[in-house]
């Protein structure tokens, strides 16, 4: 098969994408992401999911907002009209995102109810229709995240047409959560567990769709695991709550171990530091302490201080005027065992 022309920057953002910190609702806002930026220059950030509707009907252009210094940084698009979701792609490519995805993996009740995430896995040719639109109307690459199938599918036939279909409409770059979604009787937090993972099947489809560059998420912890499933052949690998609930465990390590990068591995303690003037400014523009140090209570999971670390964050940061001070009053709860 013969390559196709790349758009601009398409071979940069696939290089990011060796290491990925997966888009999840209500947590990987713009504040997670200054985090996760502050502890890796080079993993791939996502925004949570924003509803093609939102923006296109709902004018909510707001929801785009992001900062230059989270680059490499890609928009999660949900819906299922083409018409809709090219504007809303081209919407993001003139905010500046790096890349347009669109999520065919999420469970919940309400995306159902919208007709698109998970359920779209049931409608590969209006999925390979949509991302057709959307690569007309945006000059950046547009991806898809998707599961391996839903409720009484069979994955082994299910995904390999899927990823046949839709890459016959463009599609190069796919992310997949290796587990079925079942959509009626489990909860979108069981989705996220009961379903067993299937990596024999993500990896056979590396094996026999050799020229798309496939990603792996779902049930990933650890650098370790990341490293052996790129050994192994997969293009990349996308952490989820792992990133989030340790964070420096996932990110102070992958410039180095991910992406050969040179240099001192990043350091929590920076971490923190580096987001006071992050918070000084949103705090500035009227923003409140806790939407920020929420993202920032598992920076130091696993050490000693983490619990009065978290402890300090989540008892202060909600009281009127916390501001910068206090995150410097829970550092000094590691940093004070760390000098003993």
């Amino acid at each position: 098969m013969s390559a196709e022309p790349e758009k601009p920057g398409v071979s940069d953002i696939r290089q990011a994408a060796r290491l990925s910190v997966a888009p999840m609702m209500d947590w990987t806002d713009r504040h997670c992401r200054a985090l996760h930026r502050a502890l890796s220059r080079e993993a791939l950030l996502y925004t949570e999911m924003v509803t093609a509707a939102a923006l296109v009907r709902g004018g909510a252009v707001h929801l785009l907002e992001h900062a230059p210094q989270e680059h490499p940084v890609a928009l999660q698009l949900g819906g299922s009209d083409a018409a809709e979701l090219a504007q809303a792609a081209r919407l993001g490519a003139g905010a500046g995102y790096d890349e347009i995805n669109l999520n065919v993996g999420c469970p919940s009740d309400r995306v159902q109810s919208g007709s698109f995430g998970a359920v779209l896995m049931k409608s590969p040719d209006l999925v390979a229709e949509c991302c057709a639109a959307m690569i007309a109307a945006a000059p950046v690459e547009v991806t898809v995240k998707c599961r391996i199938g839903v409720d009484d599918q069979r994955p082994e036939e299910v995904l390999p047409d899927f990823l046949a279909r839709v890459s016959k409409a463009g599609v190069r770059r796919f992310a997949i959560h290796a587990r079925m979604a079942w959509l009626d009787g489990l909860s979108p937090k069981e989705n996220r567990d009961v379903p067993p993972l299937d990596y024999p099947l993500v990896r056979a489809m590396k094996a026999e769709f050799p020229h798309l560059h496939l990603s792996v998420n779902g049930g990933i912890k650890s650098l370790d695991a990341a490293e052996a499933f790129l050994a192994a052949g997969m293009d990349g690998v996308m952490v989820g709550r792992a990133a989030y609930h340790q964070p420096a465990d996932i990110l102070c390590a992958a410039d180095r171990r991910i992406f050969g990068a040179t240099g001192p591995d990043s350091a929590a303690e920076g971490a923190a530091r580096a987001m006071l003037p992050y918070i000084e400014a949103h705090l500035a523009a009227g923003g409140r302490l806790h939407q920020v140090t929420r993202h920032m209570l598992g920076l130091f999971a696993g050490r000693p201080g983490a619990r009065g670390w978290r402890r300090t964050l989540s008892e202060g940061a909600t009281r009127p005027g916390a501001g910068p001070e206090l995150v410097e009053a829970a550092l000094g709860e590691v940093t004070s065992l760390a000098a003993e």
